[in-house]
């Protein structure tokens, strides 16, 4: 079974879990110790960022 290579890097995800207030939990369980809420939000986050600089973009 062959792994997904993630879309997001891994400095993007660290600076979104520190947003959201969760990178300790990150730091000291892993990704996969976050909540499902947690990783749903960061999703939300990326998908603005993203969304705010195609914006830019395009001006």
């Amino acid at each position: 079974m062959s792994r997904r290579r993630g879309v997001m890097s891994d400095s993007l995800k660290e600076e979104i879990a520190k947003e959201l207030g969760f990178y300790d939990t990150v730091q000291k369980e892993g990704w996969g110790g976050i909540k499902a809420r947690d990783a749903g939000n960061m999703v939300k986050r990326a998908i603005e960022i993203a969304e705010e600089q195609l914006s830019n973009r395009n001006q």
